[in-house]
């Protein structure tokens, strides 16, 4: 007889745990709030990564739990090993980092993967409590869609931030986690995001990616009073997040003529200043510098409920994804990576809780 299992949220890490679950032998509901799966997800470039080192993961965020950073370095490869024998379409085994080590699934050919084996999804439906009757997984994706929490944990300037996610990601399930009995990890305040061109900028959905303006290192980075910030990291994580608290989450980039060939990724610095201006973001030229007026994107919230090495928040309550928090505090890390770890890890420990 299969046993029953509730998934909050139908994103990668709900996603992951539902087509487990059901491998497993569970009967699987999937609540997602919003109008189809995938979650952000379906709006990422589809790369799953880890350190190449353990060492250089503790560097890089040395502000999370080191059981819980071991799991996702430990058990990612054979996690994407598992999703690519279910079928997902992958589009390089490169990263394009020397640091990093992972897989790009197509995010589109990813979703409906692992949606035709999650089980029921309710779409427009979301979970408003937790039921007494069975376990519950909680992946509902972060609170970067609710503009009051993130007032209340990251920045005074909260309205103004672009939001560079699906917008149901809300704090749903950290509500539910809270109210179960679970706590809050270190890093409230910390988020994944990118900055991008201001208003007047015009930037949709399919603008997420290709918009980012990713060259803070070759920039001189000033806000609104002239106030300068030197970027410390090589993800300019620390850049956005500085973004986010000055005045109207804006900031300026000043970049030489000399550094506009320099490439950042797959993109020069001047491919990146021109989808600025071609976007219609105030970007002007003077005395051998480009100037490009950002604002900060967040795309996902890096703290949240704390788990232990089981993914359990509570008694019959275990998370997942961004619910999680923990793991890329300090810095940053592949989200995507530990959802999908910490999905499996939840599918199997609530497999385990009906045995």
């Amino acid at each position: 007889m299969s046993s029953e299992l509730i998934v909050a949220g139908g994103g990668m890490g709900g996603l992951a745990a539902a087509a487990r679950s059901r491998e497993l032998g569970a009967s699987v509901t999937v609540f997602e709030k919003g109008d189809r799966p995938g979650g952000s997800m379906a709006l990422s470039s589809g790369f799953f990564w880890r350190y190449r080192d353990f060492e250089r993961f503790r560097e890089e965020c040395p502000g999370g739990d080191p059981e819980l950073q071991r799991l996702v370095f430990e058990r990612l490869d054979e996690d994407l090993a598992w999703i690519e024998s279910l079928g997902a379409p992958v589009l390089t085994r490169k990263t394009g980092n020397p640091l990093t080590v992972g897989v790009q699934f197509d995010p589109r050919g990813l979703t409906d993967t692992l949606a035709r084996r999650a089980g029921e999804i309710r779409l427009g439906a979301a979970l408003n409590e937790i039921p007494a009757t069975a376990p519950v997984i909680l992946a509902t994706g972060g609170f970067q869609g609710d503009r009051d929490l993130l007032r209340r944990y990251v920045t005074p300037e909260a309205d103004e931030l672009v939001l560079r996610a699906n917008r149901w990601s809300a704090g749903d399930g950290l509500r539910l986690g809270l109210d179960a009995g679970g706590e809050l990890t270190d890093g409230m305040d910390e988020f994944y995001g990118r900055n991008l061109p201001a208003p007047p900028a015009r930037i949709s959905p399919d603008g997420f990616r290709p918009l980012a303006q990713l060259y803070a290192r070759y920039a001189r980075v000033v806000n609104a009073e002239g106030e300068r910030y030197v970027a410390r990291t090589w993800s300019e994580i620390d850049v956005v997040q500085w973004t986010a608290r000055q005045s109207w989450a804006r900031a300026w980039y000043v970049v030489p003529d000399e550094a506009l060939g320099k490439r950042v990724r797959d993109r020069t610095v001047g491919e990146m200043i021109q989808a600025a201006r071609d976007s219609g973001a105030a970007v002007r030229h003077e005395r051998g510098e480009t100037a490009v007026e950002v604002v900060a994107g967040i795309t996902t919230t890096l703290g949240g409920l704390r788990v232990d090495a089981h993914a359990r928040v509570a008694e019959g309550v275990f998370a997942c994804g961004a619910d999680v928090g923990g793991i890329s505090t300090g810095g940053y890390s592949s989200g995507l990576a530990a959802a999908l770890v910490f999905g499996r890890i939840a599918a199997e420990e609530t497999g385990a809780l009906s045995r």
